[in-house]
């Protein structure tokens, strides 16, 4: 589309200058509300709605600027963050981690068997998750898998790429997490920030198409962030699905993922 690389660069900018900001320690966390997202431009091209990878180029950029950095990435978008994986899949100073629904978008590409570069091996962790998994499914995965592996890696950021595609209301995807699922996984991840990164969190906006639902959980994430709450899910009867619990059979995905930190 006409004005598609000037509008694709500006937001390229935003996610870097949000990025460096954090890095002066100017501010503890940030988030990047851009469009167009980012998460599956490779290093050739663009791909699946995202024209250049933003997380790629403005980490690539802090990298550059602070040799020696060790950064973290996670993706709780519905989608495989295959663009990540790809720009860093070589570097071994960033830690990848993708949870997504299983073969969703890209079809061939988010499995566990994916761990990085010759030169960077178990950089790279996949969880994919079955199609239904909501808030206890998710929050088991980050409690047994992406916050071990945060700890073990002990980034100095941790950058998340944020595609509200997987909330409950997303047509995109199947996947039930609510705003406060979405709150309570930033949590997470601030609890770690916090013993690691100096409570350092770049968040970068990806995915998410349920234009009523997904300003909410972008509050609820920005709420947590800032830890002023001033609002409620309006959605919140969405909490009592049964879908929402941990089920046998999304246990076991996670514990498999579990198995290779």
């Amino acid at each position: 589309a006409k004005g598609g690389y000037e509008i694709g660069a500006m937001a390229v900018g935003a996610v870097t200058e949000v990025a460096k900001s954090i890095v002066r320690g100017e501010i503890d966390n940030g988030y990047a509300l851009v469009r167009p997202p980012g998460h599956h431009a490779i290093k050739s091209g663009g791909m699946g709605y995202c024209l250049f990878s933003n997380l790629g180029i403005a980490l690539s950029v802090i990298k550059k600027e602070n040799p020696g950095i060790k950064i973290a990435t996670v993706d709780w978008d519905v989608h495989h963050g295959n663009g990540t994986q790809d720009v860093f899949w070589d570097d071994p100073d960033v830690l990848t981690i993708s949870l997504h629904q299983d073969r969703l978008y890209p079809r061939d590409s988010g499995m566990r068997e994916e761990r990085g570069g010759k030169g960077a091996p178990n950089s790279n962790l996949n969880i994919p998750l079955p199609a239904g998994t909501g808030n206890g499914g998710y929050i088991y995965a980050f409690e047994k898998v992406v916050a071990p592996a945060l700890r073990k890696f002990k980034p100095d950021l941790i950058a998340i790429a944020s595609g509200f595609d997987s909330c409950v209301y997303d047509p995109l995807g199947r996947m039930m997490i609510t705003a406060n699922g979405y709150a309570q996984l930033t949590k997470i991840l601030m609890q770690v920030a916090g013993e690691f990164s100096n409570n350092k969190i770049l968040i970068s906006h990806e995915g998410g198409y349920n234009a009523v639902y997904s300003p909410f959980c972008g509050l609820f994430v920005l709420q947590e962030l800032s830890g002023v709450k001033k609002l409620g899910d309006p959605f919140s009867h969405v909490e009592n699905y049964p879908g929402q619990a941990l089920y046998p059979h999304q246990k076991a995905e996670i514990d498999l993922a579990a198995s290779l930190i």
